[in-house]
C-alpha cells in the first residue's frame, strides 16, 4: 500500500498518550513549520497558534476541558485560535507581506488586495469568525496527517471550554478565539484503542466521480 495510505491507516485519535515519551525539540519545529506552511484562504492565515509544553500551562486546560486526560499526558497541546473578527489590517499586512517576500509593487496588488477586501470585508462578524474558524480547520488536517507521516500520535479535540480556554491563554484582548486543539505525543502500549479496526465508509458510499 502507498506510504501514505499505510501512515493514515496506522494514526487514531488516541486517547491514551504515554507521558514518558516526549517529542524531540527537532520534530515539533518540524509540525510547527508545517502548520506556518498550510494553505488558507487567499494565503491570509487568519489564526494563531500556540504551542503549549508548560505543564502548569496543561494543567490549567485540563480542567477547561473537562480533565480529559490527553491534556496533561500528551508531549504538546497545540491551540489553534482563529481571529474572532477583522478589519482592512488582515488584508493590508497581508499585502505588505508579499511586497516584502516577493519584491513587489503595492500597485501590483492593487486588484488582489480591493479583491479580497470585497469579498471578506463587508461579512457580519458572525461569518468572519465563521470563514477564520474554518481556515483553523485546515491547519488541524495538515497536522494530523504531518504528525501520522513522523509516527507522531495525535488526538484531536473539540471538547473544552473555549470561553476558559481564551481567559487562561488571554486570547481575548488579542482578538483571537480557541477554535480547535490538538494533543500529540505518543501513544501508550495500554491504549486499547489503537488495536479496534478504523471504521470509515466504503469508496464507493463515500466518493462519485463524474
Amino acid at each position: 500500500m502507498n506510504k501514505v495510505l499505510d501512515k493514515l491507516n496506522w494514526r487514531y485519535a488516541t486517547k491514551k498518550f504515554d507521558r514518558s515519551k516526549k517529542i524531540s525539540e527537532s520534530n515539533f519545529k518540524i509540525l510547527l513549520e508545517a502548520a506556518r506552511l498550510t494553505a488558507s484562504s487567499y494565503g491570509l492565515q487568519p489564526y494563531h497558534i500556540f504551542a503549549i509544553s508548560d505543564e502548569d500551562i496543561k494543567l490549567k486546560l485540563n480542567k477547561a476541558s473537562f480533565n480529559q486526560p490527553q491534556i496533561i499526558d500528551a508531549s504538546h497541546i497545540i491551540v489553534i485560535a482563529n481571529k474572532a473578527t477583522f478589519d482592512d489590517n488582515l488584508v493590508d499586512d497581508y499585502i505588505d507581506n508579499i511586497i516584502n517576500t516577493r519584491g513587489v509593487s503595492k500597485k501590483d496588488l492593487e486588484g488582489f488586495s480591493q479583491m479580497m477586501k470585497s469579498s471578506l470585508l463587508n461579512l457580519p462578524d458572525s461569518q468572519k469568525n465563521g470563514w477564520t474558524t474554518n481556515q483553523a480547520y485546515i491547519v488541524l488536517g495538515n497536522l494530523i496527517t504531518i504528525a501520522a507521516e513522523m509516527n507522531i500520535d495525535t488526538c484531536p479535540m473539540e471538547g473544552f471550554n473555549k470561553m476558559q480556554y481564551n481567559e487562561i491563554l488571554g486570547l481575548n484582548e488579542k482578538n483571537l478565539n480557541a477554535a480547535v486543539v490538538l494533543a500529540v505525543g505518543y501513544r501508550s502500549e495500554d491504549d486499547t484503542t489503537q488495536n479496534y479496526p478504523k471504521v470509515r465508509y466504503s469508496t464507493e458510499e463515500l466518493i462519485t466521480q463524474l
